[in-house]
C-alpha cells in the first residue's frame, strides 16, 4: 500500500476525532486521497503520507539539516531513552482503548515513533503535528504508523476532549487548545528542561554571557497558570558522545544558533564528551 493510501486510512480509522481546521465542523476521508468536511474544505494528502491543513506556508529556523542532526541524536545515539522509557511506562499504565496520543510539536518525528514502538499497542494512535513542512515530510518518509500534520498549533485538527494524552517535548505550548482537545481522563505530558540540560555546551558557547545558566521557572509558573499540574519527575544522566555526535546536538539544538564556526569547531572536536541530560516530566490533567 502507497504511504499516502496508508496516511488516510489511519485518518479514516480516526476520523471522529478530527474536525476541519477551518470551519471546524466534522471531517471524512474521501477515496483515501483527501480530508473533506461538512462545507467542501479540502485537504489532499501528500504522496509522502502527510496532509498539510495551513492555509499558506511558513517559514521556519528549522531545516534538513538540523532535522537530520535531531534523528541522529533521538535514534542512533538514544540521547533521550530514559526520558522515552518514562513516558512509554506512563502511557502504558493509562492508555485506554481508542486512545489518540498527540505530539504537539512533532518535529521530524522521532520523539514519536520511538515511543510508540516502545508502547506496542493497537489500541492507540499516534498524531504528529508541527508547523515545519520540512519536519513533517522527513517524518512522514521515515515512519509510516502515525498520523503526520503539518499544521499550527493554536488550530489543530482534533475534536473536543479527542486526545487522551499530549505529548508536547521540549516544544511551546498552546495551553487553551490543550485543554480544549484533552479528554476529561487524559494527560498531558510536557517535558522541559532542568537547569542542567546541556550545561557543557550552554558553558562552551555562552561562557561569557548569562545564557551559561538556564532555570525553567517561567515555563513551570506559565503551565501552572493554565492547566493543573498532576505529578513532576526529574530525570538527570549523562552520556559520552564523539565528535561527530556532538557536531549534531550543536545542530540540532537553538544553543548553536548564535555561535560561530571557532567555538563549534573547538567544542566538537575534543570529542567523547560526557553530556548532561536533565529534564522534568510535568504531567498535567484538565481543570476540575
Amino acid at each position: 500500500m502507497k504511504k499516502r493510501e496508508k496516511s488516510a486510512m489511519t485518518a479514516q480509522n480516526i476520523s471522529r476525532k478530527l474536525r476541519c481546521p477551518l470551519c471546524h465542523e466534522p471531517v471524512e476521508v474521501r477515496e483515501l486521497k483527501s480530508l473533506v468536511c461538512v462545507n467542501n474544505h479540502t485537504f489532499d494528502f501528500a504522496k509522502q503520507g502527510y496532509v498539510n491543513i495551513l492555509k499558506k506556508s511558513v517559514g521556519t529556523q528549522y531545516d534538513d539539516a538540523l532535522f537530520n542532526a535531531r534523528q541522529k541524536i533521538i535514534c542512533d545515539e538514544k540521547l533521550y531513552e530514559p526520558v522515552h522509557n518514562k513516558i512509554a511506562d506512563i502511557i502504558i499504565k493509562h492508555s485506554a482503548e481508542d486512545s489518540l496520543l498527540f505530539d504537539a510539536g512533532s518535529g521530524e518525528g522521532s520523539h514519536l515513533q520511538t515511543i510508540l514502538d516502545k508502547v506496542n499497542t493497537e489500541t492507540l494512535t499516534g498524531i504528529g503535528l508541527d508547523i515545519s513542512k520540512e519536519g513533517i515530510l522527513m517524518a512522514a518518509k521515515n515512519y509510516g504508523n502515525p498520523l503526520w500534520i503539518v499544521g499550527d498549533l493554536a488550530n489543530p485538527p482534533l475534536s473536543d476532549k479527542s486526545c487522551k494524552f499530549i505529548l508536547n517535548f521540549l516544544s511551546p505550548a498552546n495551553y487553551s487548545e490543550f485543554k480544549r482537545i484533552l479528554a476529561e481522563d487524559g494527560i498531558i505530558i510536557k517535558v522541559i528542561p532542568g537547569s542542567g540540560y546541556l550545561k557543557e555546551l550552554r558553558r562552551e558557547l555562552f561562557s561569557d554571557t548569562d545564557g551559561k545558566e538556564y532555570e525553567n521557572n517561567d515555563t513551570l509558573e506559565l503551565m501552572k497558570k493554565n492547566v493543573r499540574l498532576v505529578k513532576e519527575e526529574r530525570i538527570t544522566y549523562t552520556k559520552f558522545l564523539d565528535a561527530a555526535a556532538l557536531k549534531d546536538l550543536i545542530s540540532m539544538t537553538p544553543l548553536g544558533w548564535h555561535a560561530d564556526t571557532a567555538q563549534i569547531e573547538r567544542f566538537a572536536d575534543k570529542g567523547n564528551k560526557e553530556i548532561t541530560v536533565d529534564m522534568h516530566i510535568v504531567l498535567a490533567a484538565a481543570e476540575n
